[in-house]
């Protein structure tokens, strides 16, 4: 028996392999233990490549398509649809599972045996108020794991994960806040940890609290997107016809990772021409058009988020349009970003606070709060999550590596 502990992200992916060396994480591309969760079909070639190699081909112009994001249509209608690539037609379950055989693929190289059993992270709702859609989300996610190899399938809530790996730290006993923004979805925790209870084999009542948002990084990007990036393309531009403006659905599915490529066909396209006839500013419906007709809307994607990690840091960034128009930069500033997000913010404070009420804590019996999951960078998301426990200790956690440890712990345990 080989067990692993799988992390597959909205963003990014880990596997960690627990075996008698103990658990530790797995280099899948390139040295690295975090596989962008990328796939490019290219069309010249007839195979897909996979994280940074598929964006790679991608930027490159390779005949092909890119997709990202794969992990957010589990939990929609999606998941059992198809999408056109090339000349075929492919199921959406056929492209997540080609991204995790390979992650199995690769782990397996990499440790020299096979993975048959493997602890797969899930966030705490799939779906926000469904639990009969978070159900099925889940099952579609272990048939696929099964039928890309893996024998028997088990789960974990991700932020759990995230304690197990906060847990192997410490010393002391402790009551943590885990907040895991990743790139689809928010997960919180209130665990009791510590030395001795690590030795336990039943963790159940060391959970204190345990809730989730289907908010997450490529929700940021799209915001920021809309904010900053699209008014250059026409969005909310007035049309030639009095009080009327342009659609926003061509502007949100072309800021949403999972969309973009719905919006290549030849209808979508002939729509927009002739938006460019009916509008005020034709000059940026034609910008638009010029992203649909040379597929440019993954890269536009990409730059955002770029800007959104630069924002992190710095609190003026040009994002660099020059792909659609040369000498074109869409000014992003932090403030507003902060404003764009402002929404989806308040609700991560609203979670902070839900979670103390369901464990029956105050603020200041909370001794630390566990930050993991790429989107706790930004500042305005940090702010939200740890102002309602100004007391707690912040500890930053291996941004994209803490979850896929504590699964890979997990695995050691239940598979032992």
């Amino acid at each position: 028996m080989a067990a692993c502990g799988l992390d597959f992200g909205t963003s990014n992916s880990t596997l960690g392999v627990a075996d008698g060396r103990g658990p530790r994480m797995l280099a899948l591309e390139g040295g690295q233990a975090t596989l962008p969760s990328a796939i490019f079909f290219d069309f010249e070639a007839h195979r897909p490549c996979f994280g940074r190699a598929a964006i790679a081909a991608y930027v490159a112009g390779g005949d092909g398509r890119l997709m990202r994001s794969i992990k957010s249509v589990l939990g929609t209608s999606l998941i059992d649809e198809e999408t056109l690539l090339g000349r075929r037609r492919v199921g959406f379950r056929e492209v997540i599972g080609l991204v995790i055989r390979h992650i199995r693929e690769e782990g397996e190289r990499q440790c020299g045996h096979e993975l048959t059993h493997v602890v797969h992270g899930r966030p705490v709702h799939f779906v926000d108020g469904d639990d009969a859609a978070d159900a099925r989300a889940e099952a579609a996610l272990a048939d696929i794991a099964r039928a890309s190899g893996f024998r028997d399938v088990s789960f974990q809530y991700e932020p759990i994960a995230a304690a197990l790996a906060y847990e192997a730290q410490i010393n002391d006993e402790q009551i943590a806040l885990i907040a895991d923004i990743g790139g689809g979805t928010s997960d919180f925790s209130i665990v009791r940890i510590g030395p001795e209870r690590a030795r336990q084999a039943d963790r159940a009542g060391d959970i204190l609290a345990n809730d989730g948002l289907r908010i997450g990084g490529t929700d940021f990007d799209r915001l920021l997107s809309l904010e900053a990036v699209m008014p250059h393309l026409g969005y909310r531009s007035p049309l030639l016809r009095e009080g009327l403006v342009t659609p926003n659905h061509l502007y949100v599915d072309l800021a949403t990772w999972a969309k973009i490529n719905f919006l290549y066909g030849p209808a979508v396209q002939a729509d927009v021409q002739r938006l460019a006839r009916e509008a005020r500013h034709p000059h940026l419906i034609r910008r638009l058009l010029t992203v649909l007709e040379e597929h440019l809307g993954h890269a536009l994607a990409m730059k955002v988020e770029e800007a959104k990690i630069a924002l992190s840091d710095a609190d003026t960034h040009a994002i660099d349009l020059s792909v659609v128009e040369a000498g074109l930069k869409a000014p992003a500033t932090r403030a507003r970003l902060a404003t764009a997000v402002s929404d989806p913010v308040e609700r991560l404070s609203a979670m902070t606070a839900d979670c103390l009420r369901q464990a029956g804590l105050q603020a200041d019996q909370v001794d630390a709060v566990f930050l993991t999951g790429g989107s706790t960078l930004l500042p305005a998301v940090r702010g939200a999550i740890t102002g309602a426990l100004p007391g707690a200790r912040i500890v930053e956690g291996d941004k994209f590596g803490a979850v896929g440890l504590g699964l890979t712990i997990e695995a050691g345990r239940r598979y032992r």
